[in-house]
């Protein structure tokens, strides 16, 4: 099979087109034909190396962390999938792999795909839409009328997140540039501060909630516009102790991360405010829900561009220059 690998970590590593056998099957497993895959920041992270204390790869390593596509081939034991379904998904992190014509996935990580959507479209929400419904149900417990800040709103993950808190009845503020801020009120953000412009944090006072998209110093200004015993989620800053101890990393890890994370530690302590990092998980259980709320008009996806699996190099690096609207889609097979 056709697959777009890196042969070690680095930034400049380049992927390559590269011929591979397709991937082995267990007996709770199907194999998907891919149709599309979609680009999320993880993927340069991974091949950059900078998740290498969490997640480490052997070598050439097929990139791409969610996709769509058709079950050509079921293991013994799968119940819930027959051949030629139409899915979507994201893979384990030890299975990751979506820029490839082929994927072999653990079937309580796929489900079928919204009826009203393409390939392309599918493909882009697994992993947002995984990684907006954890943080606001299982962390943040995002509640109807609660106020929250989300970071770059005119993103992948940003734009599937205004429109799952707005959904779910919150009031929503988002900061964007001039250039997103048609789009982000279209998808139904409240309050749109100019960040080129504007400091969000001498504007939005007494939220509930913040997701963070970008960390660095918009996370560490995001504290102050918090109520006491508010909440902070974020995807791309560093892991804290709570995380080591909630997903039972050992003491070396728990140790490290109390470490990077003490200048975090210290805004909760003086702001009253509790953080917490998402690693996001695999649930075809909660794509499911994701699909019902597509095929009934709450949510809908955002492409910016579709580019061929051939050309996932230079989507990659259109991607890093963070000026993607929305999310950009790799088509692996195309349509007949």
């Amino acid at each position: 099979m056709k697959a777009m690998t890196i042969k070690q970590y680095g930034k400049t590593i380049p992927l390559e087109l590269t011929d591979l056998p397709i991937p082995d099957m267990g007996e709770q497993d199907v194999l998907v034909e891919i149709h599309a895959a979609s680009i999320n920041p993880i993927d340069f992270k991974i091949r950059d190396g900078k998740v290498k204390m969490l997640l480490n790869y052997k070598m050439p390593l097929v990139l791409g962390n969610d996709f769509s596509g058709k079950v050509i081939q079921t293991g013994s034991k799968v119940s819930k999938f027959h051949i030629g379904d139409e899915v979507y998904g994201r893979p384990r992190k030890n299975r990751i792999g979506s820029f490839a014509e082929y994927l072999s996935v653990h079937e309580e990580d796929v489900a079928l795909k919204p009826e009203n959507l393409s390939f392309e479209e599918a493909a882009s929400l697994p992993l947002v839409g995984l990684t907006t419904w954890q943080a606001y149900h299982e962390i943040l417990q995002l509640k109807p009328d609660q106020k929250i800040l989300i970071h770059a709103g005119a993103g992948g993950v940003g734009t599937f997140a205004i429109q799952l808190a707005k959904e779910m009845g919150a009031f929503v503020a988002t900061t964007a540039s001039e250039k997103g801020f048609d789009l982000v009120s279209s998808l139904g953000a409240d309050r749109v501060i100019n960040y080129k412009e504007e400091q969000f944090e001498e504007i939005l006072n007494e939220y509930d909630a913040v997701f963070d998209t970008l960390g660095g110093d918009s996370l560490n200004r995001s504290f102050r516009i918090l109520k006491p015993h508010g909440k902070i989620v974020s995807v791309s800053a560093v892991p804290n102790r709570r995380f080591a101890v909630e997903n039972n990393l050992g003491f070396i890890k728990r140790l490290l991360f109390s470490v990077v994370s003490r200048n975090i530690r210290a805004l909760e302590k003086k702001f009253k405010v509790d953080y917490h990092f998402l690693f996001m998980k695999p649930s075809g259980e909660q794509l499911t829900k994701i699909k019902h709320l597509v095929e009934k008009g709450s949510i809908r996806p955002v492409i910016d561009r579709v580019y061929s699996i051939e050309e996932a190099q230079e989507a990659v690096q259109y991607v890093e220059t963070g000026r993607a609207k929305g999310k950009v889609v790799i088509q692996v097979k195309k349509p007949k």
